[in-house]
Formats: C-alpha cells, sequence, structure tokens
C-alpha cells in the first residue's frame, strides 16, 4: 500500500525513519515554489535553485532531529529565507538601514503564515507592472538598474525634474496598493540604498 505523506505529522515521522519516498515528495511538492519564492528574494535564478537544494539536503542529512509537532512547508520557507538573507549579508556590506528591512522581514517569515512575504513582493510587481509606461521605464531604470536621476535624465533625453517627478509618483501609486511595507519589498526586490526614500 502507498503511503500518504499529504499529512504533516506522517511526513515528518517517514522523513525520520529514512523513508526516500517521504524525501521525493518533499522535494517534488516544495521544490518550484521554494526556487520561485528564493528567487523573488536574490533575483539569481542560479543562485536560488542552489539555495534550495542546499535547504533539502540538510533536511535529509539532519532528518533525525526534525520534531514531529512542526510544520514543514513552515520550516522549508524560513530555512530559504534564512539562506537567503545569509548570502545578500556575504555579498554586501549591510547599512544600518538595510539591517532594519532585514530584521523586520524576519518578523514576517517568524511571525506570520509562509505566504505573506510572496504577496507582498507580487503586491509590489503588480503595481510596478500597472504604473504608466514613462513612469515605470524611469522608476526601473533607477531602481533596477542604478542608475542616478542625472544619468536617466541623459538616457532618455528629459529632464532631471520630470525623472523626480516620475520615480515620486511611481513610489505613491506603489504605497497606494501596498502601504507602509513598500520601501522594506523594494529593498528586498532591487537592493537599492541611497535611492531608498522616506515615507
Amino acid at each position: 500500500m502507498k503511503e500518504n505523506f499529504n499529512n504533516n505529522n506522517d511526513l515528518i515521522r517517514y522523513l525520520k525513519k529514512g523513508n526516500t519516498n517521504a524525501y521525493a515528495y518533499l522535494v517534488d511538492t516544495y521544490n518550484h515554489k521554494l526556487c520561485l519564492y528564493a528567487n523573488s528574494l536574490m533575483n539569481d535564478t542560479p543562485a536560488s535553485e542552489d539555495i534550495v537544494q542546499n535547504v533539502f539536503i540538510k533536511v535529509w542529512e539532519k532528518r533525525d532531529n526534525l520534531k514531529t509537532d512542526f510544520s514543514v512547508k513552515s520550516y522549508l520557507y524560513k530555512s530559504v529565507y534564512n539562506a537567503c538573507i545569509n548570502e545578500y549579508k556575504r555579498n554586501q556590506s549591510v547599512t544600518g538601514l538595510e539591517k532594519k528591512y532585514i530584521e523586520e522581514l524576519g518578523r514576517i517569515v517568524e511571525d506570520k503564515d509562509e505566504d505573506a512575504l510572496e504577496k507582498l513582493i507580487g503586491l509590489v510587481k503588480e503595481a510596478i507592472h500597472e504604473l504608466p509606461p514613462k513612469c515605470k521605464e524611469v522608476f526601473l531604470l533607477s531602481k533596477k538598474e542604478g542608475l542616478t536621476n542625472i544619468e536617466i535624465s541623459e538616457y532618455l533625453n528629459i529632464s532631471k525634474n520630470t525623472i523626480e517627478r516620475h520615480i515620486n509618483i511611481a513610489f505613491s501609486k506603489i504605497r497606494e496598493n501596498v502601504g507602509k511595507k513598500t520601501d522594506m519589498i523594494l529593498f528586498l526586490l532591487f537592493g537599492f540604498r541611497e535611492n531608498l526614500r522616506d515615507k
């Protein structure tokens, strides 16, 4: 008779026994979702896939230590989140402002359901997608490509004041959709620093 791994406690029990079918079920069920989640944090598909693979390997290697009373899904998401943040810290010198946002992101992962961050990221991406074309172009050149307002002005051949107006409009429209966590999610998506604007 085929084992049923849908039940969280049964899945953990089988994993602790070293059941390879349980492990295959775990990977099949969560690999794609976790890769998408990691990539939303990293914006780097190969690095995201490596992180997720390493998380699964660690789960298998440390399966004897798994507790039967915790959520596998939450554990996986939190492990991926922590690995992404650690990777970011390794590659960047983290400012005080970034530290604040990293801590706040950690609280979201810790205190809310594991899909909360994905929902916020989705709202920001949707808001950016719905910006007027020129406003969207200016905003992405600033935040995604890291260009200064002067560089964008020269590139698009429009005034610096127009650039600033487009960026302010973009921030306002995104905040209408996302609220007070806008800056935190934008930091996460684009890793921008000096360009981060006060609310």
